[in-house]
């Protein structure tokens, strides 16, 4: 099964709401569906950056894994920017 990962450029928080308390947040959303294989927050250009790979048989799941995954964090945070990736021959690819 091919592997894939939503980033996601975390905006502006609910009052309370941490950065890395929206790492949880996508990765359950998103475990509700399929298999996470990991997560990850960082930094990047001055901005939380979250990461989460998991598993989708094709394409069109693996956007509306991630879509639905992203939506699960809008309760605490509005994401400046997301892309779902695919793994190919160890580098990852933006899908179409």
């Amino acid at each position: 099964m091919p592997s894939y990962r939503v980033t996601m450029i975390v905006g502006p928080l609910e009052m309370g709401v941490r950065p890395e308390d929206v790492l949880p947040t996508l990765t359950q959303a998103i475990a509700d569906y399929t298999t996470v294989e990991a997560s990850d927050i960082a930094i990047s250009a001055g901005a939380p950056r979250v990461t989460v790979r998991f598993t989708a048989d094709d394409d069109r799941a693996a956007f509306l894994i991630a879509e639905q995954g992203i939506d699960g964090t809008r309760v605490s945070m509005d994401p400046i920017a997301w892309q779902v990736t695919r793994q190919v021959k160890g580098r990852w690819e933006p899908l179409p």
